[in-house]
């Protein structure tokens, strides 16, 4: 019987993995045997608001079998960025998987009103979350081609696609939705996939304290949420698959493909959200250079 971990081997890097879906992603990652690189800027508790560092996730991941290794990573600096990626090309050699997840939530996010009534801050998604994961693609597109292989991945929502806490975050995943598309037609000749994934209401900490705020508001959430370490494990089975161009440049409803792939979530299926908040918009098949 062969016991080896499908990820073995292989190097993955998240961005934005202190705490959260970032965090979860990585894990599951590493419970399959991969190195992965985790980046944040907490490095001790206390440096935001809400719990989880670097270091933390790192250790889990290297407790769930794995190698995890913690770069703190302001991905609002691109010195800091590319340093990041000549430390992975310099250890390792490869990147077979990026994970793009940093993405700057302000708390009031979730609050009701129009985007004049809340603070300008909230455009800062569009730095860190829709730029920043260009920046990291572009880094890691250039080792990925050179290999001939790789998965560049963005972690999206429903909010690409319907009115979702506002307009920064709705153009902050159409955006990211987008990136996958494009780059995709631009790494096809390279067995290099692009995708952008579609996660369902999470368990992390930020909805914990949602949850603990206005338990009325979140009643059932529970029931029909999804863990981080869920969207992980679907991107794993993506990377491996043999067929994954096929994927490449899509737009991907996690809890749908989970259902393809045969992965549960604690031993369950989340649903899809598609009747309730749409799909993927089309893309003209158009290829203008």
């Amino acid at each position: 019987m062969n016991n080896e971990k499908p990820l073995k081997g292989k190097v993955a890097c998240v961005t934005g993995a202190s705490r959260g879906a970032g965090k979860g992603i990585a894990e599951a990652l590493g419970a399959e045997g991969a190195t992965v690189y985790v980046t944040g800027r907490s490095k001790q508790e206390g440096d935001a608001p809400l719990p989880g560092t670097i270091y933390a996730t790192a250790d889990a991941i290297t407790a769930a079998g794995g190698n995890g290794i913690a770069v703190a990573c302001d991905h609002a600096d691109d010195a800091q960025v590319a340093a990041l990626f000549e430390q992975i090309k310099h250890e390792q050699g490869r990147l077979d998987i990026l994970v793009n997840n940093a993405c700057f939530l302000h708390d009031e996010l979730i609050q009701t009103g129009g985007f004049w009534e809340k603070s300008l801050g909230l455009v800062d998604i569009l730095d860190v979350g829709l730029r920043s994961s260009y920046v990291a693609s572009w880094h890691a597109a250039k080792m990925m081609v050179e290999q001939k292989n790789g998965l560049i991945a963005f972690t999206s929502s429903f909010g690409g696609n319907c009115y979702m806490h506002g307009a920064a975050y709705g153009a902050q995943k159409a955006g990211v939705d987008r990136f996958a598309y494009d780059m995709a037609v631009d790494l096809k000749d390279y067995n290099v996939a692009a995708v952008s994934i579609w996660m369902g209401m999470l368990r992390t900490e930020r909805s914990h304290r949602a949850m603990d705020l206005e338990p009325e508001k979140y009643q059932g959430f529970w029931d029909i949420s999804e863990t981080p370490e869920f969207t992980g494990h679907i991107l794993s089975a993506i990377y491996r698959d043999s067929d994954r161009a096929d994927k490449s440049g899509k737009v991907l409803i996690g809890a749908e493909v989970a259902l393809e792939y045969g992965i549960t979530d604690e031993d369950r299926q989340p649903p899809s959200h598609r009747e309730m908040l749409g799909g993927p918009p089309a893309v003209h098949p158009a290829i203008v250079q």
